[in-house]
Parts: C-alpha cells; structure tokens; sequence
C-alpha cells in the first residue's frame, strides 16, 4: 500500500483493492448462480460436466478471495506485467489445490485478474471509477509483456486455439477486449435498463456471447462442429426474442438438454460474462 500511496495524483484517493477484490469474487459468483445456463454449473445442476458441480466452484472462489485483492493493489501501485501474471499463477496453484486439479476458473484467472489490476489503476490516475470500457482499453498498457508471455501449449484451451487457428483471451485483451466493449456490457445495459431481471439480463447477454465467440471450450469439446452448433442454438434463441421472450426460461432450459447430450459447455463465454458483470458493477462504487 506504501507504494500505491506514493504514485497517488494531487487529486486523487487511495484505491480500495481489498473492495475491488471483492467485487470481482462477488462477480463470480453471481456468474455461477445465473439459471439456467446451457451446459454450464449452476446451483441446479452441474451441466455438461461429471468432474464438478456449484460445491466445486466455491471452494475455488474462497481460494481466490485473496487473490483479486492482491492484483488490485498491483494495479494500483503501477505494477510490470511480470507482477501481475506472477499473483496469476499462484493463484492458479490455489484454485486447483482447493478443486483437486480441477479447473474451474483459469480463464477467470487471466482475464478478470487483468480487468481487476486495471480498474485500480485508472482509479488511481483519475482519483475515481472510470467506464467499464474504458478499463478494458487500459489492459492494452501491458500489450508488449502480454504478447511475450509463454503460453501453456498443453492446456486444452491452447490445442483447441491452434488446431483451428482461432484467436484466444490473450488477443481479446491485447485489443483491449473489444467483445466486452463492444457486445456484452452493451447488451447488459440495455437488457438491464429494459427492465429485464439480473437473471434474465445476465443470459440474454450469455447468448449474444455464445453467438459470436469462437470459445475455446466448446471447440475443445465439440470441435468445430459443435462450435458452430452451439453457436446456432444462440442465434436462434435471440432471433426469437431472447430473454424478452416470455417462455426464454423453458427455452434456455431445453437448450440446455442438448447441450448436455453433446458434452458442450460455453466457458469461456461464461468467463466473459462475470468479467462484464464486474466491468458494470465497479463503475458504481
């Protein structure tokens, strides 16, 4: 804290990561709880998934409490990439001793952690909280280190990325997570000004992700085919109304069978949906 207390401008006051920190667990959180989800854990079920369920999923989170507090105080204090990636993987090393090697939140991970690191240091420059999309263009500051970092050719996410040439989070958040800008946080608003409930707000805004995202997860259990399955389903969910529409729950839920029939499960979709709830909720306090 000494060192954030140092870089602080005339006008500004000190960043509160422990609170930024907690709206990124919270974020997660209300990620995990959103129903129904095709193919993905809930409360209710555990989705396309024998290896997990909600129980898996909190213990992650109670491992990575400290974690996002600790990026946040990085990014407050002007921290290297190298700071920020180094809490990453000892953070990564928590989650799977809390889940038995389980991942659960490695994409959450990298790119909440960056979002974290610089909404406090935006805070910081500007002394209070800026737009989502404005912290999202902030992550490109560690553009050059973010290109340079090596990458994990074994993880499924990394074979599935190169086996069909498809960009992954590490481009989204060089480019300054033109996704988020771009679609998600303007979806959540305006399901959210339109009056949906935060449910109904939150999948409206799952689909129009799962729609237009090449997520890795699905192309490593589906392949391409099942990317562009998945992808269908979305669209025609949204073509018909999407969470506007009143039977959108029994329809999500139907979706949500044949996602479990195909094994698919949209995760990184998912990851970027907490990342935009957090984007949305860290403009207000």
């Amino acid at each position: 804290m000494i060192a954030a207390r140092k870089q602080l401008p005339a006008h500004g006051t000190m960043v509160d990561s422990a609170r930024l920190g907690r709206l990124a667990i919270a974020s997660l959180h209300t990620e995990l709880a959103c129903a129904p989800k095709p193919g993905l854990v809930t409360p209710f079920n555990s989705g396309s998934h024998d290896d997990m369920d909600a129980s898996t999923f909190l213990r992650s989170l109670f491992a990575l409490r400290h974690y996002f507090t600790a990026v946040a105080r990085a990014g407050a204090a002007g921290a290297p990439f190298t700071v920020l990636r180094d809490h990453g993987i000892a953070a990564e090393t928590a989650m799977l001793a809390a889940t038995a090697g389980i991942n659960t939140h490695r994409g959450a991970i990298f790119s909440l952690g960056l979002l974290v690191a610089a909404a406090a240091e935006r805070r910081r420059v500007h002394g209070h909280a800026v737009s989502g999309a404005q912290v999202c263009l902030a992550v490109q500051q560690w553009n050059d280190a973010l290109i340079a970092a090596p990458l994990d050719p074994h993880s499924p996410g990394q074979r599935a990325r190169a086996r069909h040439g498809v960009s992954g989070v590490r481009e989204q958040a060089a480019a300054g997570y033109p996704v988020l800008r771009e679609l998600a946080l303007p979806t959540l608003r305006h399901a959210l000004h339109s009056g949906l409930p935060r449910d109904a707000a939150l999948c409206h805004t799952l689909m129009q992700l799962m729609a237009q995202v090449d997520d890795l997860n699905l192309l490593h259990r589906g392949g391409a085919e099942g990317l562009r399955w998945a992808q269908q389903q979305a669209t025609t969910f949204l073509s018909s109304g999407g969470a506007f529409a009143p039977d959108w729950r029994m329809r999500l839920q139907s979706m949500g069978d044949a996602f479990v029939t195909r094994r698919l499960s949209p995760g990184g979709s998912a990851d970027l949906l907490a990342c935009a709830w957090f984007l949305l909720q860290q403009e207000g306090v």
